[in-house]
């Protein structure tokens, strides 16, 4: 019998992986905030993602368990949302460290989510997972903290893989949506300087790698991230193509503090260069279906 759980799978990347595994997995069950219920044969189990309260009892006996807990990013880095996005991963993580111990027959393979932004602002060097170099600032020591909380609680019989995934670009939901509306309304110009490089991944290729990576038993770190990062004033440029809008107006760093302090969020967000490789996905042999921006905004649009 072969069961996949998703921890915090309501959300846009909960859903792209359930629409990609619905007819692999004999049973999905999402632990969520939200209420008990099973709908079109998906079981929701309630968590708080701190504590026991009779959802660790699913973790018996799955094949696969995914977790991509943790608060959104994409909001203002108040006191209060920092101590909330480092915790909500921390504790996810290690509570369902916990759970799989506990378990008589825990998961054969869990991945956690985790971030490209994990690596320093490069405009150079490409980053993979073997030279790929480290950097320092809130969002990177989030990022080292949740994988370690993950790694650091040895769990015997359940291999381990952090996903080290970029911006996804869907259809339904994440960061494609607003660039979109930006781009339809004249503002598809650069972000900033333009020059920083976006590490980005189409929603098939996405669910298709966690896919290959559970099939080959891959384990440690592994980047999620198209073979090819692009600066962020032709991605915005193939954009507005894609949309079929002439012209974008640049917004310069002014503009984004003032356009993010109004949708609350933050600049780093579209100004940081993430200039990641997904080197050991491409050395096992996972064939992307959408390795160019072009194809992938063409597919999207």
């Amino acid at each position: 019998m072969s069961k996949l759980i998703i921890a915090s799978g309501t959300g846009f990347l909960g859903q792209v992986l359930v629409h990609h595994f619905k007819n692999k997995f004999e049973e999905i069950v999402i632990l969520t905030r939200g209420k008990a219920e099973t709908i079109d044969g998906i079981k929701y189990v309630h968590w708080n993602a701190r504590t026991f309260t009779g959802w660790e009892k699913e973790l018996e006996n799955a094949t696969v368990l995914i977790n991509l807990a943790g608060k959104s990013v994409d909001c203002r880095y108040t006191k209060k949302n920092k101590k909330e996005i480092l915790w909500s991963r921390i504790d996810s993580t290690k509570i369902l460290n916990k759970a799989v111990l506990n378990c008589k027959n825990p998961p054969k393979h869990w991945l956690n989510s985790s971030t490209a932004t994990i690596y320093r602002f490069s405009l150079d060097k490409q980053m993979d997972e073997v030279d790929g170099e480290i950097g320092n600032d809130f969002s990177i020591n989030v990022a080292l903290s949740w994988e370690k909380a993950f790694f650091k609680t040895e769990t015997p019989n359940t291999l381990k893989t952090a996903l080290r995934t970029s911006i996804v670009l869907g259809k339904n939901g994440g960061a494609f949506i607003p660039l979109k509306a930006l781009a339809k309304i004249g503002f598809g110009g650069k972000q900033g300087k333009g020059n920083q490089f976006v590490s980005w991944i189409h929603e098939d290729d996405f669910a298709n790698a966690v896919d290959f990576i559970i099939e080959k038993e891959m384990t440690g770190v592994i980047n999620i991230v198209s073979p090819t990062p692009i600066r962020n004033i032709d991605f915005m440029q193939k954009l507005r193509k894609a949309v079929g809008f002439p012209f974008g107006i640049p917004l310069n760093k002014f503009f984004l503090e003032i356009g993010s302090f109004l949708i609350r969020t933050e600049t780093e967000l579209v100004l940081k260069s993430r200039n990641v490789v997904p080197k050991r996905l491409l050395e096992n042999g996972f064939e992307f279906k959408f390795g160019e921006i072009d194809e992938a905004f063409q597919d999207l649009i």
